[in-house]
């Protein structure tokens, strides 16, 4: 096996076309139990379309609930969908079957949310990191043992951490123990899904910073999902904002954080980041709480509790479109 290092592919001038495509995503949960003989569907992702370039950092957020992780293992091939397709370099994900589907996940790869979850406490952690080229054939024991270990230094550990246990090591340890992990089978594609929130905050910066450096060094395309505006301003080239199943905004990280056009993503901006002198952060609150998913509104979905909303919004559903250069909104009235 070539090194970690050595393997990051070269960026291509030419071809710029995206590396991620998303179109027109839709997965709905049965509800168990429905109501009343009626059959009822959790609406966790619908109609989500969206592009991620290759080298690219994508932020994706939104309140907890809203869809983002279904999103993610939804584009991984995880979770199937109902409708709509992934297409990866190309290739269609839900699309390829044995050696091909096996061959595209390694070039796609997740870092969980929760390193403790993600271990198994039992296992020592050489056995946990070695099981993915295991399971993928690939390499000797040998060149197993000197690939794990890169990974290792990649991430600011040494081998000692092979003899260890999950419970031996600290949170942010085993986060980067996880996201060696994920480096192990050459990924182009890391989706980090809030792999800082179960952290204490004096290490969130570490990993991020980690995984700033790890995105240059071997080439990485990352797609970020968190509820943290902190986190996604510090690491994010763009972001797209999610609500209630939908992709409500979508903009580079300085128009979204600066001129915000859709009111939910306002709301979020006002709740999530502290005022900074002289600017105008005086953006109308949301009412009430968020819909259930089960039942979602008619018309713009944040509509219930838009304070712009008008008769419109709650009978014709806003197109995610350009309000500018490079920034999709969902809404009627983006600069109402």
């Amino acid at each position: 096996m070539t090194s970690l290092r050595s393997a990051a592919p070269a960026a291509s001038a030419e071809a710029r076309q995206p590396l991620v495509v998303v179109e027109d995503l839709v997965k709905h949960f049965p509800l168990r139990g429905g109501g009343f003989g009626r059959k009822q569907y959790v609406h966790s992702v619908d109609g989500v379309s969206l592009t991620i370039a290759p080298g690219e950092v994508l932020g994706l957020v939104g309140e907890s609930g809203c869809g983002k992780s279904t999103l993610a293992r939804a584009m991984l091939g995880l979770t199937p969908v109902d409708s709509g397709r992934v297409l990866f370099d190309g290739t269609d994900v839900a699309a390829t079957k044995g050696a091909a589907r096996k061959s595209l996940r390694r070039s796609m790869q997740l870092v969980f949310q929760d390193p403790y979850a993600a271990l198994d406490p039992r296992m020592r952690l050489g056995i946990s990191l070695d099981a993915p080229l295991s399971q993928h054939s690939l390499g000797t024991r040998e060149e197993r043992h000197r690939r794990i270990v890169e990974a290792l230094d990649l991430v600011g550990l040494d081998e000692s951490f092979l003899s260890r246990r999950p419970q031996q090591c600290s949170g942010g340890q085993l986060q980067r123990i996880v996201v060696a992990r994920a480096l192990l089978l050459n990924p182009r594609l890391l989706i980090c899904d809030e792999p800082t929130s179960a952290l204490d905050a004096s290490v969130r910066a570490q990993i991020l910073n980690l995984l700033i450096e790890l995105k240059s060094e071997l080439d990485l395309t990352l797609l970020m999902i968190s509820h943290d505006l902190r986190v996604v301003r510090h690491i994010c080239d763009r972001v797209a904002v999610m609500y209630l199943g939908e992709i409500v905004e979508v903009a580079s990280r300085e128009d979204l954080f600066e001129r915000p056009a859709h009111p939910y993503t306002q709301a979020l901006l006002a709740a999530s980041l502290p005022e900074e002198p002289g600017a105008d952060t005086a953006f109308p609150t949301p009412r009430g709480e968020p819909p259930s998913p089960v039942d979602p509104p008619a018309g713009c979905r944040f509509h219930p509790r838009c304070p712009k909303a008008r008769e419109r919004c709650g009978v014709e559903p806003p197109a995610l479109s350009a309000s500018r250069q490079g920034h999709l909104v969902s809404c009627h009235y983006p600069d109402a």
